[in-house]
């Protein structure tokens, strides 16, 4: 059950942060420029941990302070994962592509990009639906050890995600530029997601 707990917090925390959004478009650009990239992906990456740990632990021990209240969550992180996952096969159906965007003022200092990084993190109001909500109500199902597995998982996703795309931007450019590309991880996503949901609202109507 503690190997599960992991896989699911990989899965979930993998789903939430692959995705078209301004962080990652500034990890990109860093690694296609190669100018402070350990840097950036360790603030992404330690940004992240904080969230998952807050909503993991903060969130999810309140949740399970009280039954009826565990129950709440769960029914509306099914709903939220539910959600997700349609948002995720929307995206399909128009596919984008994840771009670097203009490149001209990339020469920035490592204080000026590690603002900007921060900024981007923590400026975004979806970072905290996601990471700490969404998330802290799908860990409030599991207690004790199968609980720091599962936030574990969510971290190992976020750490393999930024520092794979800061330092292999350069090689994966041309795959991850492509719509089709981005169609393909939003249907995986939305079937994590769907997966995951029905985890959750079997875990709510069943309580186990």
């Amino acid at each position: 059950m503690k190997l599960l707990a992991l896989w699911e917090g990989l899965a979930l925390g993998s789903a939430l942060i692959i995705a078209i959004g301004p962080q990652n478009a500034l990890v990109l650009r860093q690694g296609l420029v190669r100018q402070h990239v350990f840097a950036v992906c360790t603030v992404c990456f330690l940004a992240d941990a904080l969230l998952i740990a807050l909503g993991a632990g903060g969130l999810g021990t309140a949740f399970r302070a009280d039954p009826l209240i565990l129950k709440t969550v769960a029914w509306a992180g099914t709903a939220f994962l539910l959600f997700f996952s349609f948002q995720a096969f929307s995206r399909a159906a128009h596919p984008q592509a994840l771009t670097a965007g203009a490149g001209g003022d990339t020469a920035k200092s490592l204080g000026a990009v590690i603002s900007t990084t921060l900024a981007v993190t923590f400026l975004n109001p979806h970072v905290y639906l996601d990471t700490v909500l969404l998330l802290g109500g799908v860990a409030a199902r599991f207690d004790g050890t199968e609980r720091i597995m599962f936030a574990g998982g969510a971290a190992l996703a976020s750490l393999l995600w930024f520092y794979g795309l800061g330092y292999g931007a350069a090689r994966w450019s041309r795959f991850i530029s492509r719509p089709q590309t981005w169609r393909a991880i939003d249907i995986g996503i939305g079937l994590i997601m769907g997966l995951l949901a029905l985890s959750l609202g079997y875990w709510a109507w069943t309580g186990s």
